[in-house]
């Protein structure tokens, strides 16, 4: 074990604090440090699992004064590697004090996050493990140096000896040289248990000796790939005035808009006090859980599912992102600071992009009668990040858009996780001659912590149905709407409904617009399957929040998680089913939805060797919050490429203004 080094000397240069939910900064990092290690609580052998900003209450937040200075205090997730004890701290840095000491039993609460470190030492363990040795040797693989351990989340499945330990399961790859991606040659049917206090191979299982795939899958390879295409000419994107948004620190704002940026270790990217033309919408947004559960019954693959965010903390995977690779235009980056394993700051550069992009056509019309032509293009701020979990990589995009519109979508990228393929099942795909990819699922939950025109709000279920015929709709031509009002949280578990059109309609009950109907966002979910586990499976006890797609609780500052504070090796039913167990009633209330989206992938051939992009998301769309249509003030085009065609076949290059291109 490495001793923790000690408290690393502040930079000079970190952004003053103004604000109670301002970005967690280095120096605040720093001085965390040491107050923990001031007040005794750090050994050599004390890591940190987990450090970020301790969130006030929204009503502390909401009755803060601008020009005071905010109290601010930390939390972090302390695990002693030498004996697998661990306690969450919480401490104040406005009184340079432990405020609260929390003990975590392994068996009731969950083990804090895996640690970087324990991924790496995972490769020592089992290569110095002499049963795991043995098994490599009997498929011919005695070269150690080339074999890839991939240690992975070991989940909770009543196994015998395991309970209370910290334990990572690990399934093994080969590459053939240094520079070959692993992930073409799965060293299959062999999988070691690993107790990493212990520093030990607990159990080896091995349960079939399976052919290894052969062929390479070197994406980044050009004898692979062959010679790039030439016949691509480039797009440049440019705004000779500038962007349209201004940043004040971690403030945004933007054609109406403004919102606050944060960033956590746990969750990535923060959105804060969304608000359109001064009026609130969103309080806090952020993708507060995910989960990959895997459909390979077996018996080295059953346990196979990661909660990314809660087990692998998805913001301190963060990507540094890189102009024209990532991001593309005129962009704002953010930093983000976080805490490594040992309490030291560890800044990633570019962590967070922003910038404007050209959405189409906002609104059109050629008139019959007046002869009018007025058109107008859309426009969007993205503010995204990426981060990189083992072999998947994620992209989360935020898009604000002129009129109102909040539309969130994940893309999901990489390297799929292979196996070997010697026989059909309904549960996996060949990708490449005795390759195979499992089938598999990506689930976020986005919690949305709702404040349209105030924190009095009421969420109800809106159907479409078609009308029958009758005295008030004799010719059968009538169809309608049905709404259904979320009165508690033991009626909140909704499913989408694609084919009636399902939407939840967040409405405030203070506030009405010029025709007296309520001011209201519409959350519209895309309606794709949610978990596909038996409800009885071990993976539906711990994600239970992902059996629904919509759930709705009054807000807790507590109640940040929808799977518990603790999810790596937490037994289940943490989290949202505690939440809603409350029963608290919502109508007029301060409301939190909380809704899971995502993919179910059966690989395709095409998704081989690298994964193009798949997507998923929601929207959130203003309805009633206006009186009318709220980019009538858009200006015309002044382009001249706007102007009536002659009738000649021609091509056009230009960059445009803000209105219409």
């Amino acid at each position: 074990m490495t001793a923790a080094p000690t408290a690393p000397t502040a930079p000079t240069t970190a952004p003053a604090v103004t604000h109670p939910l301002d970005r967690l900064t280095s120096d605040e990092i720093v001085a965390a440090r040491a107050i923990l290690d001031t007040a005794g609580l750090l050994a050599p052998t004390t890591r940190f699992a987990y450090l970020g900003l301790d969130e006030p209450a929204k009503a502390e937040v909401l009755a803060f004064t601008a020009g005071t200075t905010p109290r601010r205090s930390i939390r972090a997730v302390l695990l002693d590697v030498a004996t697998g004890v661990a306690e969450t701290v919480v401490v104040s840095l406005t009184d340079a004090a432990v405020t609260r000491r929390t003990p975590i039993d392994p068996i009731t609460d969950g083990q804090p996050p895996i640690l970087l470190e324990e991924f790496v030492a995972v490769d020592e363990i089992v290569k110095a493990d002499p049963g795991w040795v043995a098994a490599m040797a009997k498929r011919g693989l005695t070269d150690l140096t080339l074999l890839r351990p991939c240690p992975l989340s070991a989940g909770v499945f009543d196994l015998p000896g395991e309970q209370g330990r910290r334990l990572l399961r690990v399934l093994s790859f080969v590459a053939n040289r240094d520079d070959d991606h692993c992930w073409a040659h799965p060293v299959d049917g062999v999988v070691a248990y690993v107790d990493l206090t212990a520093r030990q191979v607990v159990e080896l299982i091995d349960a079939a000796d399976l052919p290894i795939p052969a062929e390479e899958g070197n994406f980044d390879d050009p004898a692979y790939t062959g010679p790039a295409r030439q016949t691509l000419k480039p797009i440049e994107i440019t705004q000779p005035a500038g962007p349209s948004y201004t940043v004040d620190g971690n403030v945004v704002s933007w054609e109406g808009w403004t919102f606050r940026v944060g960033f956590d270790a746990r969750e990535g990217l923060i959105l804060h006090q969304l608000a359109i033309q001064g009026r609130p919408v969103v309080y806090r947004a952020s993708i507060a859980e995910m989960v990959v559960p895997y459909a390979d019954p077996s018996p080295v693959r059953y346990w196979q599912n990661y909660f990314d965010t809660g087990e692998y903390l998805l913001g301190a995977q963060v990507n540094s992102l890189e102009l024209g690779c990532d991001c593309l235009g005129e962009i704002h980056y953010f930093d983000a600071d976080l805490a490594d394993g040992n309490g030291a700051v560890d800044t990633r550069p570019n962590a967070i992009c922003m910038h404007e992009e050209d959405a189409g056509v906002l609104w059109k019309h050629t008139d019959l009668f007046t002869e009018s032509r007025e058109v107008r293009r859309a426009r969007r701020l993205v503010i995204s990040f990426w981060a990189t979990v083992g072999n998947y990589d994620y992209g989360f995009y935020w898009y604000l858009y002129l009129d109102g519109t909040i539309e969130l979508k994940t893309q999901a990228t990489g390297v799929m996780f292979t196996s070997s393929y010697t026989r059909d099942t309904p549960w996996t795909t060949q990708v490449a001659p005795g390759l195979g990819a499992p089938a598999h699922q990506h689930l976020f939950c986005a919690r949305l912590d709702m404040t349209v025109d105030g924190v009095a709000n009421t969420v109800d279920e809106v159907d479409i149905r078609p009308d029958p015929i009758g005295p008030d709709n004799p010719y059968g031509n009538a169809f309608s709407r049905t709404h259904t009002r979320i009165n508690s949280e033991a009626d909140s578990a909704r499913d989408a409904n694609p084919a009636a059109g399902r939407v939840w309609r967040i409405e405030s009950t203070e506030r009405a617009n010029r025709l007296g109907q309520p001011t209201a966002y519409v959350l519209t979910p895309q309606g794709l399957p949610v978990l596909l586990a038996d409800p009885s499976s071990s993976i539906a006890r711990r994600a239970a929040f992902a059996t629904k797609h919509l759930w709705v609780t009054r807000y807790d500052p507590a109640e940040r998680f929808p799977a518990g504070d603790l999810v790596n090796q937490h037994p289940g039913h943490a989290g949202i089913p505690t939440y809603v167990r409350q029963d608290r009633p919502l109508a007029g209330q301060d409301v939190v939805l909380w809704h899971t989206f995502g993919l179910t992938h059966f690989p395709r051939t095409e998704d081989w060797p690298v994964m193009p992009t798949d997507s998923a998301g929601f929207t959130l769309k203003p309805y009633g919050f206006f009186d009318r249509n709220p980019t009538l003030d858009l200006p015309a085009s002044t382009s001249t490429h706007c102007a009536p065609a002659t009738g000649t076949e021609h091509t056009d290059a230009h960059t445009g203004n803000g209105a219409c291109h």
